[in-house]
């Protein structure tokens, strides 16, 4: 088993396209073979950061059977070349779970490796934070997470990141992907800003269900915002 993340930027004139899949998607992609667990998602301003709806970019995530069920669905089903028709840009990752807790609807669905990875200390790794934000707290949230989540991107060591969510203000996720686990810690540990906001989201009771999970990247393919932001850090395929 593995787990993808696909962020696609559509060509102009696919917005209306684009956000009619949001619903329309799934009942397809529930009947994909070999695939776990999947969520289409959508992105705001800001790199994704931003409380308003960003209507060229999506995020796709997937957990699969094996990485045969994978391959079969990107290259050859119907429904994903109709997103890279539409597409100006795509890039993957291709993920395994290092440690996951938390839950996003009811369970965890990156829990499936019997032998917890540790990837090596100046290998890139995925980190992913998810939450269900409390309605009455959404305030909060915006006023304290989107100038955070924003400066991200910035953050020393990061070579992408990016804000996802499947309901907007309320189903919010953050993906970033850093050069070493070291560089991520040092940010984790070190930012204040960060810290704080931390503090409050356990103290102000914000998510109604969260989860956080760290990945080794495997690979990385594609560009996002005209760039591969992996280059040159992960060994060629084969």
């Amino acid at each position: 088993m593995h787990t993808t993340l696909t962020v696609f930027t559509l060509k102009p004139g696919h917005r209306r396209w684009g956000l009619a899949q949001m619903g329309t998607s799934p009942p397809t992609l529930k009947k994909v073979p070999g695939m776990n667990f999947f969520k289409l998602l959508g992105s705001g301003a800001a790199n994704g950061f931003g409380v308003w709806p960003n209507l060229d970019r999506y995020g796709f995530m997937a957990v699969w059977e094996d990485v045969a069920s994978a391959a079969a669905f990107f290259s050859r089903h119907p429904l994903w070349a109709a997103y890279q028709r539409r597409s100006a840009e795509q890039w993957t990752v291709r993920l395994a779970p290092i440690k996951a807790q938390g839950l996003w609807d009811g369970q965890n669905p990156f829990d499936y490796s019997s032998n917890a990875l540790s990837a090596p200390a100046d290998a890139p790794i995925a980190v992913l934070t998810r939450a269900s934000i409390r309605w009455r707290k959404t305030p909060r949230f915006w006023k304290f997470v989107e100038p955070t989540s924003a400066a991200l991107a910035h953050a020393v060591g990061v070579r992408a990141a990016i804000g996802l969510g499947e309901l907007p203000l309320v189903r919010q996720a953050t993906f970033s992907v850093w050069e070493s686990a070291k560089a991520m810690q040092e940010y984790a540990y070190k930012d204040a800003t960060h810290r704080e906001v931390i503090k409050l989201t356990r103290r102000e009771n914000w998510y109604a269900e969260e989860l956080f999970a760290r990945f080794q990247v495997l690979s990385s393919e594609g560009t996002i915002d005209g760039r591969e932001p992996l280059a040159g850090l992960l060994a060629a395929p084969g």
